[in-house]
């Protein structure tokens, strides 16, 4: 198991955009289990906005997503988010964005969907704002997709 003090240690290096910040999110990756659902939900989510390219990106949101479907609500407690259900709106977002680029509009539009439902969860502060200004945004450029 990869133990939280290296995962928010490399989550940091590619953060900062660091020399080596996705090969660490990468290592730590591979010291997890299958079943370290927690640490694998917030490295894919971090590996995924260091991918190069969109399919590899949208592949690591689908991650994220999955491994955060497997969270209890106090599973990321031990890293400052105090229910796990306050991540989901950003995951949603993340994921909507990307089929938005690959121009899968009704996945999309699904995932903005399931991100304005949890969007109760965010806090009233400058994150909650952030996801909230990203998931409006995410809802703009959809009504002017084509097919919308």
């Amino acid at each position: 198991m990869s133990g939280w003090d290296e995962v928010i240690a490399a989550v940091g290096r590619a953060q900062q955009g660091r020399e080596g910040g996705r090969e660490a999110l990468l290592e730590q990756w591979a010291a997890t289990s299958p079943d370290d659902h927690p640490q694998r939900c917030v490295l894919a989510h971090y590996l995924a906005d260091r991918e190069p390219e969109l399919a590899d990106e949208v592949a690591w949101d689908e991650v994220a997503l999955r491994e955060h479907a497997l969270l209890a609500d106090d599973a990321l407690a031990e890293i400052g988010i105090p229910s796990a259900r306050g991540m989901a709106p950003s995951l949603h977002l993340n994921l909507g964005d990307g089929y938005l680029r690959q121009g899968r509009v009704g996945e999309a539009r699904v995932q903005l969907e399931a991100g304005l439902a949890a969007a109760d969860a965010l806090g009233d502060d400058a994150y909650g704002a952030m996801v909230s200004g990203g998931l409006g945004r995410l809802a703009e450029r959809l009504a002017g997709a084509w097919g919308a």
